[in-house]
């Protein structure tokens, strides 16, 4: 029995330690503690292997400590942020070889002391931007960007506009809808040792999962196989679409994104940061009614309030082997869309602020 109440007294004593280690060094009173968000945007490694054009591609998606896609930094040295879903994040392929690497690249060879840093998370839409802000960027210290480009479109199309006002604060899973697991996750961003565990983990540990190994080349086969490759350009689509029919069928969803970028427009500046709306496409251009009515809708909103707009719907000629779903950019795809858009965004960023 004198054994066991040693035991039991050194128990109580080891948890009375490390219970006042936490209230002293945790993060439990800390108004930048990430709480219940950023649950799967932070710290993370995933090994990946992609095949495409007889190529092999191994490589490692990061996230940093701040939730940043790519090595770890500072959010003080964050001058230029690119925000979208996950056609900006682009997992699938080498950072270089993605729209953001390909910017950055450009961006060097000209001799521009920039770096455009990747904040995009899979499934998010403008509603996911808009929570970002209050979620994540808002614990950020010293998080002063000079410049925020927004990647937009591909994701509002797919809004119900009969749910449209009700704010989702789990788009794009920045926050578990679960109630356990969103308890689960404020317990882990507060506790110190916990913190300690997983910087120590993404330092040293190669993945979070076994390596996972995409075909890109299946991917477009089984793609386009049965399909014709029907893209249909912009000059095309002003022809063949009935404009003003598309806008009244779509009054519902083009409010709520409008209304979205004139937020995400304001919180931009509010952080001291231009904002710079970028829209998209899939692989069947403006044949993709929605989304061309968005993308329409943006770019006479933009004119209109002077905000600061690069119309890619209207640039874009693809060919059938940008995509490898439909939806997602294969290498040659990403490289073509930097292409497109690096003059247009060279002229509205605000160099002389960096």
């Amino acid at each position: 029995m004198k054994v066991l109440k040693i035991i039991f007294l050194n128990f109580l004593f080891s948890l009375s330690i490390i219970f006042i280690i936490e209230l002293l060094f945790g993060y439990w009173f800390d108004k930048n503690n990430f709480g219940q968000y950023m649950r799967e945007h932070r710290m993370k490694k995933n090994d990946y292997t992609l095949l495409l054009d007889g190529n092999t591609y191994n490589f490692t998606y990061k996230r940093n400590y701040y939730g940043f896609i790519g090595e770890d930094l500072e959010p003080r040295d964050i001058k230029a942020l690119f925000v979208g879903g996950s056609t900006a994040d682009e997992r699938y392929k080498p950072r270089n070889l993605s729209i953001v690497g390909n910017l950055n690249k450009k961006l060097s060879n000209k001799n521009i002391n920039l770096k455009i840093v990747n904040a995009g998370i899979e499934g998010q839409s403008t509603l996911g931007h808009l929570n970002n802000f209050s979620t994540w960027f808002k614990k950020l210290e010293n998080f002063n960007p000079k410049v925020i480009i927004f990647y937009v479109g591909i994701n509002d199309r797919l809004a119900n506009p009969d749910n449209l006002n009700k704010g989702n604060k789990s788009d794009g899973m920045i926050r578990n809808p679960e109630k356990k697991e969103m308890i689960s996750d404020y317990l882990k961003s507060s506790s110190i040792f916990y913190d300690l565990l997983r910087k120590i983990k993404h330092k040293y540990y190669k993945s979070d999962k076994p390596r996972v190994v995409y075909d890109f080349n299946k991917s477009i086969l089984e793609l386009y196989k049965n399909k014709k490759f029907d893209f249909l350009n912009y000059d095309d689509a002003l022809d063949e679409l009935n404009i003003e029919s598309l806008i009244n069928e779509n009054q519902k969803r083009i409010s709520y994104y409008l209304k979205n970028i004139d937020q995400l427009n304001e919180a931009s500046n509010k952080v001291g940061a231009q904002a710079i709306f970028i829209n998209q496409l899939t692989s069947d251009g403006n044949n993709n009614k929605k989304l061309f009515i968005l993308n329409y809708s943006l770019i006479k909103h933009c004119k209109k309030k002077n905000y600061k707009c690069i119309d890619l719907g209207k640039k874009h000629k693809s060919k059938k082997d940008f995509w490898w779903d439909g939806i997602h950019t294969t290498i040659k795809g990403s490289k073509e869309i930097s292409n497109l858009i690096f003059d247009d965004l060279l002229a509205l960023l605000p160099l002389e602020a960096f």
